[in-house]
């Protein structure tokens, strides 16, 4: 897209991030329209996401510039009108770039972000890195579907299989509670799509059944699957969806590894389904519970994740505060208030506090938009009711 900058003066602005399919569909589209495109890796950039939060009043990534003309996130650049579209085009190849354009990283910011941390938490980065850098070359131009086959024969997953054999050797009791989040909230989503190469995405319940249950990594000397590490570990051993008991019994050696409480906050860091992506995909110890602020409030900024109806004095939230509601409170009033103490500023927060934040919640109503997924994949498209009296 750069060869088309001689014959502009402006530019769009993309913020995106690795891995992302909504950025991928975004650049894709972008690339047909033959203007200057400065993509914004925002995983690679994190000191501009407070800027460009600012700027656009969202926290999810693409956010999408023409010039100065914020124009949003990928659904909205696919349903401008062919006029509107046109006119912004023509605004960057024949207006210059105005003074308030978007910012841009600093020219000298080194864009290495491995060398952070070190251990376990460099072992876990470097990893979801691989994966991201895997996932995001054999992304489809339309970000609707991955070629397996061609990721298995990159040279860059033999290097990822000779890591991830080093988690064996990852000494897990020294580790604190935020080295433990981000390692396993990154290893986690690594193992997806590592456990979805080897054996294909499952497409089914019995299929998901199967492989969050199976699909797993020696680390430290124990054998870790996903549904270990997500209600084992990250939700401090709680029993999850159609679980009859515990992940770990009380003379599992594993246990001594289980975060002493459940995070919440996970649930919106490992894979979702969500129409926008949280501006971050690799989590560091030194700032996990800002990124994962971050990670919630996007998802709730998206429908996917929270629509305020307040003709209706309703809230429709994601299925995940059904499946998971013990780790928001346990009640329907400490759900609500626990989703509006995480939202951002918005028209949204604002209508939640003043139509369904006043007396108490009536019993929720369950309305289902598809057949239900297992939880551990974290798909956010169904949807759970609150009605106000």
């Amino acid at each position: 897209m750069e060869e088309f900058a001689s014959r502009a003066l402006g530019r769009v602005t993309l913020y995106s991030i690795q891995g992302c399919p909504h950025c991928v569909q975004a650049k894709a589209t972008l690339g047909r329209l033959e203007v200057p495109v400065r993509d914004v890796d925002m995983g690679r950039h994190p000191e501009l996401r407070a800027a460009v939060k600012e700027l656009t009043g969202r926290s999810t990534v693409p956010q999408i510039f023409f010039n100065n003309v914020h124009v949003g996130g990928n659904d909205d650049l696919q349903k401008l009108a062919p006029e509107e579209l046109q006119r912004l085009v023509s605004l960057v190849k024949e207006q210059p770039l105005p003074a308030d354009a978007p910012p841009l990283p600093e020219e000298n910011q080194s864009e290495d972000v491995a060398g952070e941390t070190d251990g376990a938490a460099e072992l876990s980065l470097l990893l979801r890195e691989l994966t991201l850098k895997l996932f995001t070359e054999h992304l489809s131009a339309d970000g609707k579907s991955v070629d397996y086959k061609g990721m298995s024969a990159n040279p860059a997953f033999e290097r990822y299989c000779e890591l991830s054999i080093q988690l064996q050797r990852v000494e897990l009791l020294s580790l604190s509670r935020e080295e433990k989040l981000a390692f396993f909230i990154n290893i986690y989503n690594a193992l997806v799509i590592h456990g979805s190469l080897r054996l294909g995405a499952p497409t089914n319940l019995w299929q998901r059944y199967r492989f969050f249950n199976y699909v797993s990594y020696l680390i430290g000397g124990e054998v870790f699957t996903l549904q270990d590490i997500e209600n084992g570990v990250l939700r401090g051993n709680r029993k999850g969806l159609a679980q009859f008991r515990r992940p770990f019994s009380q003379t599992d050696p594993r246990l001594q590894v289980a975060l002493p409480h459940a995070e919440p906050l996970i649930h919106f860091a490992l894979n979702c389904g969500a129409k926008g992506c949280p501006p971050i995909k690799t989590y560091t110890p030194q700032d996990i519970d800002s990124q994962l602020r971050t990670a919630a409030e996007a998802f709730l900024e998206n429908d996917d994740g929270c629509v305020v109806d307040s003709g209706k004095k309703e809230v429709r939230l994601s299925q995940i505060f059904k499946w998971y509601k013990a780790d928001f409170g346990g009640t329907d009033e400490n759900l609500l208030k626990w989703v509006l103490e995480h939202m951002g500023d918005s028209p949204k927060k604002t209508s939640l506090q003043s139509s369904c934040l006043r007396g108490r919640p009536r019993s929720p109503s369950s309305h289902m938009t598809g057949a239900p997924t297992a939880p551990a994949e974290h798909q956010h498209k169904h949807t759970h009711t609150y009605t106000r009296s």
